[in-house]
């Protein structure tokens, strides 16, 4: 498809899976109303709070909350849906995962992805975040190729690792998802030029739904949803915290002029070794 409207829809989940339901759903009826044919939600769209994801919120995929309601208004709705993410269990497993799913228009699940790199940091603040004492790292991009276009999937702290974003570039993907809940301090100074900086180097472009606010637990997310175009320039983006629709037209023959225009894709080498030099 040439060109179609996607929609990155900005939250402030809490931690009730009910009441996120209830915020989420008019959102995702604007987006489709105003023409959106895939509409990507934010990290943590169905539950979040400053100390991390209650175990009951740990289910398998199939049967959570979010994901049965998401299912159904992808159906309802005729349009490709992204939840950020969700905490998923499997059973053989001691953690769950952080997984995006992305939802077909039928209601189908057609592809889910579990983060690689978890938010295991010590912010200058003295503020402590311990991804890995909630959830398992996965163990593999993915790239989900649509009718609409091909998308590579990821999850906030992802966005720090470029190697993931080139790998699914040169496998074809056009679209980079990010949905994510980045803190105040670290959105505030690198939000902005790491998702501008994925756009240029992989001549893609990012899709990159956030939370914004204050979360229950007192965590603070910096919001600034984003849609960045192959060339890095900023289509469209959130207005101040609240809950929003930001939409943008995508047109996936922009990517092919991008990577004609500066063709790092061919032009990469793979590096073997490197060669250190000790210098007395």
């Amino acid at each position: 498809m040439p060109s179609f409207l996607v929609a990155a829809i900005q939250l402030t989940s809490g931690d009730d899976v009910a009441d996120n339901i209830a915020q989420i759903s008019p959102l995702v009826a604007e987006a489709a109303a105003r023409g959106a044919q895939f509409v990507a939600l934010p990290e943590n769209a169905f539950y979040m709070r400053r100390e991390g994801t209650a175990a009951a919120n740990d289910v398998n995929m199939a049967a959570h909350a979010g994901v049965l309601w998401a299912c159904e208004a992808a159906r309802t709705h005729g349009i490709t849906l992204l939840i950020g993410s969700i905490r998923a269990r499997e059973e053989a497993n001691p953690q769950p995962y952080n997984r995006s799913v992305l939802i077909a228009p039928d209601g189908r699940i057609a592809a889910h992805y579990d983060k690689l790199h978890l938010f295991d940091v010590t912010l200058p603040s003295g503020d402590q975040y311990r991804e890995s004492s909630q959830a398992m790292p996965g163990t593999q991009a993915v790239l989900a190729r649509t009718a609409l276009g091909n998308f590579g999937l990821s999850i906030c702290y992802d966005l720090r690792f470029p190697a993931l974003y080139r790998a699914l570039a040169t496998e074809g993907a056009q679209l980079l998802l990010v949905p994510s809940a980045f803190t105040r301090p670290t959105g505030a100074a690198h939000w902005h030029v790491l998702l501008r900086a994925r756009a240029i180097e992989n001549g893609c472009y990012v899709i990159a739904p956030a939370q914004a606010g204050t979360h229950p637990g007192g965590r603070e997310t910096y919001g600034h949803t984003l849609i960045v175009n192959p060339w890095g320039e900023v289509m469209a983006q959130a207005q101040g915290d609240a809950p929003q629709v930001v939409i943008a037209e995508i047109d996936t023959a922009a990517v092919d002029t991008a990577r004609a225009q500066i063709p790092v894709l061919q032009h990469q080498r793979s590096i073997a070794s490197v060669n250190t030099v000790v210098v007395d």
